[in-house]
């Protein structure tokens, strides 16, 4: 499993909106925009995380031991989490 570091809304709306005031509330989508360029539409902001998913695991991440464990811990916790 990856720890990704970069993906997310946040780093799409980087990318393709820099510096644009936006809230987006999942499953209803953008519920603000405060910025003269177009807002993006949603299908764009997923296309968008998809490619950073991409890129992030083309590239050979190597965790070290206490690294590995903590994300393991953290992975754990968040299937505890589900599994409730």
């Amino acid at each position: 499993m990856k720890a990704y570091q970069l993906m997310g809304i946040d780093t799409a709306m980087h990318l393709l909106r820099p510096g644009a005031k936006w809230e987006f509330t999942g499953g209803v989508g953008f519920t603000r925009w405060d910025d003269p360029r177009p807002c993006p539409s949603v299908e764009e902001v997923f296309e968008t995380i998809e490619k950073i998913r991409l890129f992030e695991e083309s590239i050979n991440t190597i965790l070290l031991p206490e690294q590995q464990k903590a994300f393991d811990e953290h992975v754990a916790q968040i299937e505890q989490g589900l599994a409730a």
